[in-house]
C-alpha cells in the first residue's frame, strides 16, 4: 500500500489501533524494507539466518519438512533458512498484505513457490498439527496478546514439532538501541545538510520526512520488549516444553543499530560495496566477542532474545 492509497481517516485511526497501525505501517515499508535494513538472500543473510536457528534449536532433524513463518515480512527469516537447508516446504503469513506479496515475490526470484496467507497470529487459519516447526524473526514485540500467539502456534504444531523465534528486542538492549539510533540520525541528518557534504551526502528532504513519519509509527507497532526469564515462562504458559532462551548482540548491537541508521540516513549512492563489507565484517567479530563475554555478561543486557520450545508428545515426523 503506498502512502496515497492511505485516508487521513485511516491515518488518525491507526494512533488508536494498534492492528491497523501494523497494517498500514507494513503495508507502506513493504517496497523498501529489504533496502531500509540491508535484507539479502545470500550468503551473507543465509549464514545469519541459519546461525540463529542453530544457536538457540541445534541441528537436529534438518530439514524440517513442512515449515510456518509467522509475522514473515518479505521472508528474509524463512527464505533464508530453506536455502540453508533447514526448511523445505515454506508457508508464511502476515498480518501486511504488502510483505505477504513481497515475501512471495523474494521467493519467485529465488526459484521456488511459498503459500502466504494475510493472517494474525493470534488466530492463525490452520488446522491443528499442521506443521513440524513454527518459525519467526522480529515478530512477537507487535503481537498485542504475546501469550495467545504462542498457544497458537503449539496448537498448529504436530506433537514433537519445534517453535523458534529469534531477534526479539530485550528491555535494557532496546533502550540503549534506540538511543544510539536517535543520536545518529540527530547528528547524519545535520551534518549531512552542510554546504560542502550536501550536494553529495544528503538524502533527499523528502525522503527523510518519509522516514520520519514511519518511524513516528513504531510507537504504535513496537509494543513490547521483553526480559528472558518472562519470555520463558509465557512460554511454558502457552503449552510450550523443553523452553530455552539464548541471548545474542551487544557490542554489535552498539555497533550495528548506529550503522544501519546512518545508512538510511545518508545519500545510498554514496556508501558502496566496500562500506557494507566492513560493516558486515565488523559485526561478525563484535558477535565473536559478545558470545566470549556471555560468561560474565548478564543476559538481559544483550539486544536480542531467541527462545525455542516444543509440542509435547510423540512425534510424527
Amino acid at each position: 500500500m503506498s502512502e496515497s492509497t492511505v485516508s487521513a481517516a485511516d491515518l488518525e485511526r491507526a494512533w488508536h489501533d494498534t492492528k491497523l497501525a501494523q497494517v498500514l505501517y507494513h503495508d507502506w515499508e513493504s517496497d523498501t524494507y529489504d533496502d531500509k535494513w540491508s535484507i539479502s538472500f545470500d550468503e551473507r543473510c543465509v549464514s545469519y539466518a541459519r546461525d540463529r536457528f542453530a544457536a538457540v534449536a541445534g541441528t537436529d532433524g534438518w530439514p524440517y519438512r513442512k515449515a510456518l513463518e509467522i509475522g514473515a515480512g518479505t521472508g528474509f527469516f524463512s527464505l533464508n533458512l530453506r536455502q540453508a537447508g533447514v526448511l523445505d516446504e515454506v508457508h508464511i503469513t502476515d498480518l501486511s498484505p504488502g510483505m505477504v506479496r513481497a515475501a512471495q515475490r523474494n521467493a519467485r526470484s529465488l526459484g521456488f513457490e511459498i503459500e502466504g496467507r494475510v493472517a494474525d497470529a493470534e488466530r492463525l487459519p490452520y488446522d491443528d498439527a499442521t506443521f513440524d516447526v513454527v518459525v519467526g524473526h522480529a515478530v512477537i514485540h507487535h503481537i498485542p496478546d504475546v501469550e495467545l500467539a504462542f498457544r497458537e502456534v503449539v496448537r498448529v504444531l504436530r506433537p514433537g514439532g519445534r517453535i523458534v523465534i529469534c531477534g526479539e528486542p530485550t528491555r535494557y538492549g532496546d533502550r540503549i538501541a534506540r538511543a544510539l539510533s536517535r543520536a545518529t540520525w540527530w547528528t547524519a541528518t545535520r551534518v549531512t545538510r552542510l554546504p560542502p557534504l550536501a550536494p553529495r551526502w544528503a538524502r533527499p528532504e523528502q525522503e527523510l520526512d518519509e522516514s520520519s513519519r514511519a518511524a513516528a509509527l513504531e510507537a504504535v507497532v513496537d509494543l513490547h520488549t521483553f526480559d528472558p526469564g518472562e519470555l520463558t515462562a509465557t512460554v511454558r504458559r502457552a503449552g510450550g516444553e523443553q523452553v530455552r532462551t539464548v541471548t545474542e548482540e551487544l557490542t554489535a548491537a552498539w555497533f550495528g543499530w548506529p550503522v544501519r541508521t546512518l545508512e538510511y540516513a545518508v545519500n545510498p549512492d554514496r556508501l558502496g560495496w566496500r562500506w557494507a563489507m566492513f560493516a558486515y565484517r565488523s559485526w561478525q567479530r563484535l558477535s565473536a566477542l559478545d558470545r566470549a563475554l556471555a560468561r560474565v555478561v548478564p543476559a538481559e543486557l544483550y539486544y536480542n532474545v531467541s527462545v525455542t520450545a516444543v509440542r509435547g508428545g510423540v512425534s510424527q515426523r
